[in-house]
């Protein structure tokens, strides 16, 4: 099993040492990128690899509510964006009035507001995703004293993290006249090195993070399917090359980040193109799974003379997920499913090896050694061995009175929740 800190040490050094042998390797995994590895800072979507997994203090054995103890609560408008910390700040956004996006940036041992900063950013979604909310959705990222967030009407804001001052901002619709997503910037901006990049602008986007200036766009589709973006996209090291997987509505494709060409593409069925989950990677090959087409593992074929590679599918299973990114742990991927259940299935074969009643309807989750922190989106979280054997859960406890849809912030011995009302910090005893 993978253990902690030291795993994401192990991960983010193969990458490395494979982004080298490319002579890749400043492009790749810039310093501040492998300080966020080893420091366990919560400064982005789904933790410092982004990969759910926790570096830091080993987690008790068990949680209950008395070990769970509030330290601080504010009250907010409604999001779905995670919070993100860095330094002494926990940075969190919100929609207000149906009318305009907030930042804010609260201290983080008290809560007390630091800064806040505003834009006009209102819309709203399909009629059939209405009672899911027209408001802020995409969680975001912060490196090296700058703050970058996603505004619902495709536009990204560069803010100093410091102050809130704005530093550039990017209208995707201005730039590269493409229709608004019909369900917003949905995707968490991803930072390499010097750039920024995002599912946005009906394609994926590479922007220097200084400046916003745009470094190539690629899989341009004139805004149908593939680039409204649910998912986000996430570095990987395959057969020793650096990519960035980038799952759009209708296929799943591997990005060189220097020259932004496809490497390979493969197309990846769900109903409406509900492909959300963040891919991930295990033993060289590429896991996720959808909402109407079911759970899919993929091995890169034979390296072309030309153009991309082709693509494989190992497995095809018929459970679906559908907005909780998995945990993929000991050759084993743990995912919530769109009928409500949690699944442990082995990757190897793509049978289940277990699959438990019904819980809520979206999970957030997070993991560290062979434990994983699961939040509800009905505001329970559970503490969850992860084992092929059988669902074993160690302890439950109740952090939320309203939908809880953010995802998880974990960061030393505090947990940050965000539910619709307001982000919520808990010290784990």
């Amino acid at each position: 099993m993978l253990q902690g800190c030291q795993a994401l040490g192990e991960r983010w050094n193969a990458a490395l040492r494979a982004a080298a042998a490319c002579g890749l390797a400043g492009a790749m995994l810039a310093a501040p990128a492998q300080d966020l590895a080893a420091s366990g800072r919560w400064q982005q979507w789904r933790g410092p690899a982004r990969d759910g997994f926790v570096a830091g203090a080993t987690w008790p054995d068990g949680l209950s509510a008395d070990r769970l103890v509030k330290s601080w609560r504010v009250e907010l408008g409604p999001s779905y964006s995670g919070p993100v910390i860095d330094g002494d700040l926990v940075f969190v956004t919100e929609t207000k009035d149906k009318k305009t996006e907030h930042v804010r940036a609260l201290d983080r041992k008290t809560g007390k507001p630091v800064w806040e900063a505003s834009w006009e950013g209102a819309m709203t979604v399909p009629f059939f995703a209405i009672s899911n909310g027209s408001w802020i959705r995409s969680t975001p990222a912060v490196d090296e004293g700058r703050l970058y967030v996603a505004g619902m009407r495709d536009m990204l804001v560069c803010l100093d993290a410091a102050t809130g001052k704005e530093l550039w901002r990017k209208d995707f619709m201005k730039e590269f006249d493409s229709p608004l997503p019909a369900f917003g910037f949905v995707s968490s901006p991803l930072i390499v090195g010097d750039h920024v990049f995002v599912q946005a602008g009906s394609g994926f986007v590479k922007l220097e993070k200084a400046t916003g200036k745009v470094v190539w766009r690629v899989l341009a589709d004139a805004g149908g399917m593939s680039g409204s973006a649910f998912s986000s996209p996430f570095v990987a090291t395959l057969d020793g090359v650096p990519q960035i997987l980038v799952q759009a509505r209708e296929f799943l494709a591997g990005i060189d980040p220097e020259s932004g060409k496809v490497l390979w593409q493969t197309p990846v069925e769900a109903f409406r193109g509900m492909n959300i989950v963040t891919p991930t990677v295990s033993d060289g090959r590429i896991f996720t799974t959808t909402y109407g087409g079911g759970s899919f593992l993929f091995a890169l074929g034979t390296p072309a003379a030309d153009g991309p590679r082709s693509v494989e599918t190992v497995w095809r299973n018929k459970v679906q997920g559908y907005m909780s990114s998995p945990i993929v742990l000991g050759g084993h991927a743990y995912v919530h499913l769109r009928n409500q259940r949690f699944a442990c299935l082995d990757l190897a074969t793509g049978k289940e090896d277990w699959i438990t009643t019904p819980f809520g309807r979206y999970w957030s989750m997070v993991a560290q050694g062979d434990r994983i922190l699961a939040l509800d989106e009905t505001g329970d979280v559970r503490l969850i061995r992860a084992t092929p054997e059988k669902y074993e859960q160690l302890g439950e406890a109740k952090v939320a009175e309203r939908e809880s849809w953010a995802h998880l912030a974990v960061e030393g011995g505090t947990v940050y929740v965000r539910d619709l009302e307001g982000v919520t910090a808990y010290e784990w005893k």
